[in-house]
């Protein structure tokens, strides 16, 4: 799993970090290390995943009620 950034013709070093970066993010490079470095219960994932779901949700209504 390498990740490949090419520069163009007028990218400085920064705009190369900042493709690189957000290259990483999106192919959730540091996610998946952080997963296999910590390893998560059954249950721990299902609570996170209930979490996560319920956020959603009140902030639909949220949304909804503005």
């Amino acid at each position: 799993m390498s990740i490949i950034v090419r520069a163009t013709g007028n990218d400085n070093s920064d705009a190369v970090i900042r493709k690189f970066q957000k290259r990483v993010v999106l192919e959730k490079v540091v996610q998946e290390y952080r997963d296999i470095m910590f390893h998560k219960k059954n249950s721990e994932k299902r609570k996170e995943m209930l979490a996560e779901r319920r956020r959603k949700i009140r902030r639909a209504q949220r949304l909804a009620n503005q």
